[in-house]
């Protein structure tokens, strides 16, 4: 991968986190948070907690992007198909960025309704509850199942890589890039409620999405009208 790409990537994680994550998913990291760690806990021992969590998140993320991965390669053959798939999926980061933005409803169309089966339930209430060290890592995984419009975006972004590793890679980073956030949620309950950061920082991610869309939209179009273009599995 590039480094423009990875560069880019890292900065719309970081900057999303700390406004979308934090919305989405600072309600899970506060109630285990009261529920499963213990105020007399050690530092330490809640460090490794909200660790063990976010390594359950990335590791999903990670298996996600090997998955969307793999499905970009399967439809990359020739240079049109490459660009084609590159336009494909800029024109959808564009409307994820949109969508981010609260211009339109692109990702909430798209979210699927995982979450709220029984089964899942059940699960998630049960590792909530248990008091292990693993749980936390656990918990960290069923959250990485939950519907994300900006786990859809880097989902897109890694079936354009058309390869399984490159895939993973790219989700692996944005799962990384997202701890800083969670992690400091942990300890720091102030930050699910600080609306205005959240928004500045949530505004300043999608602004990068869009402009990243139209790089990739850009990069298609590249592969399609230069047929002397190599073919390549990552972007």
């Amino acid at each position: 991968m590039e480094t423009i790409n990875i560069l880019t990537i890292i900065s719309i994680a970081f900057l999303g986190s700390f406004g979308h994550c934090i919305g989405m998913c600072g309600g899970i990291v506060l109630a285990y948070s009261t529920i499963k760690v213990s105020p007399e806990s050690s530092k330490v021992s809640k460090s490794v907690a909200h660790l063990l969590y976010n390594f359950g998140r990335v590791f999903t993320y990670t298996l996600l992007g090997a998955i969307f991965g793999a499905i970009g390669g399967v439809a990359t053959f020739s240079n049109t198909a490459n660009g084609t798939l590159l336009i494909i999926a800029g024109v959808a980061m564009i409307l994820a960025g949109l969508s981010l933005m609260g211009k339109i409803k692109f990702l909430t169309l798209i979210e699927h309704t995982f979450s709220s089966s029984s089964v899942y339930k059940k699960a998630f209430q049960s590792i909530l509850h248990s008091k292990s060290n693993m749980s936390f890592f656990v918990l960290g995984m069923l959250n990485g199942l939950l519907p994300c419009g900006f786990v859809y975006f880097f989902a897109i972004t890694a079936a354009s890589t058309a390869s399984p590793f490159y895939g993973a890679l790219v989700m692996f980073i944005f799962g990384v890039s997202t701890i800083p956030a969670m992690f400091s949620l942990g300890f720091l309950s102030s930050l699910a409620s600080a609306t205005n950061f959240r928004n500045m920082m949530m505004s300043l991610s999608s602004v990068a999405v869009i402009l990243y869309g139209a790089f990739t939209i850009y990069n298609g179009y590249d592969y399609i009208s230069n047929p002397l273009r190599t073919v390549q599995k990552c972007h």
